[in-house]
């Protein structure tokens, strides 16, 4: 095992990451676990998933770019000396928008602060097989008897909040970053496409941030993947979850969330058996 992750590997990663990004699956626990089962043996780090999503974000960014610059025109009009009327700066869009920006803030903080312990202890992975299936079962639970009646527009301030910290669960690998949102989106009575659609504006801030941060810090650095096969990766990620986002929000609004549910819960079973019998180890 050479532990340097090649091109082809790399492709295969990113394709990983596209297909799982936005999936109540995480895609940090999927690159986590195929690492021991690739020639180089490499866990590709914290760092590169960072990266990779930045090829993620941008299929966001496309496809739902007509939500997202109604959103930013609403915001910006509504700022401070705009001269907007009290009944703009009350719009939903307006709300929405200060409810990204204040829910982006404890992924930020916590990934900050626990910065060490998120790219080392936390990539264990009996934790991340732990993780699947608790989560799991929750995200079951709340698609389950979830009310399912509220639309993004009865968006509350307490509830952005509150997807806030759920979202910034996902800095443990296998809680998942979208998994964390819908969970929370659909105890707190949404709708399951949307809690799936401010799942994906929620992810926008955080993400971006965190992958230009990783790749500022890493620039020149050698590590388990490099600058090249990086790149790949992160442009299979762009093509790959673009197509994911169309078939996703087709899935969740008609069978619900049950096929990820199973999916979790078999996986993490799967992993905890390979890590009893030393087919892959922890760390």
């Amino acid at each position: 095992m050479s532990g340097v992750i090649g091109w082809w590997e790399a492709a295969l990663l990113g394709l990983i990451q596209g297909l799982t990004e936005f999936l109540p699956v995480s895609s940090s626990a999927h690159l986590r676990i195929i690492g021991p089962f690739l020639p180089s043996g490499a866990d590709p780090g914290a760092a590169f998933t960072a990266i990779t999503q930045i090829g993620t974000e941008l299929a966001v960014l496309i496809y739902f770019r007509k939500d997202i610059l109604r959103i930013a025109l609403a915001w910006f009009g509504a700022l401070p000396g705009s001269g907007a009327s009290a009944a703009a700066k009350s719009h939903p869009d307006v709300r929405l928008g200060w409810l990204v920006i204040i829910g982006s803030l404890p992924i930020a903080i916590l990934g900050l602060a626990f910065q060490h312990a998120i790219e080392t202890y936390l990539r264990n992975l009996y934790l991340t097989a732990i993780m699947l299936i608790v989560f799991g079962l929750i995200l079951g639970a709340a698609d389950r008897y979830g009310r399912h009646e509220l639309p993004l527009s009865r968006m509350r301030w307490r509830d952005g909040i509150i997807f806030g910290f759920a979202q910034a669960m996902a800095l443990i690998p296998g809680v998942s970053r979208s998994g964390g949102t819908i969970t929370a989106g659909l105890m707190m009575g949404y709708t399951r496409e949307a809690a799936a659609r401010y799942s994906f504006l929620l992810a926008i801030p955080a993400v971006l941030a965190s992958g230009f941060y990783q790749l500022y810090k890493n620039w020149g650095v050698a590590g388990p993947v490099a600058p090249g096969p990086t790149l790949l990766a992160t442009i299979i990620a762009f093509f790959v979850g673009y197509g994911v986002i169309v078939v996703f929000l087709r899935i969740v609004s008609s069978r619900g969330y049950w096929p990820f549910v199973a999916y979790r819960i078999v996986l993490g079973v799967f992993v905890l058996a390979l890590l009893q019998m030393g087919v892959i180890a922890a760390h």
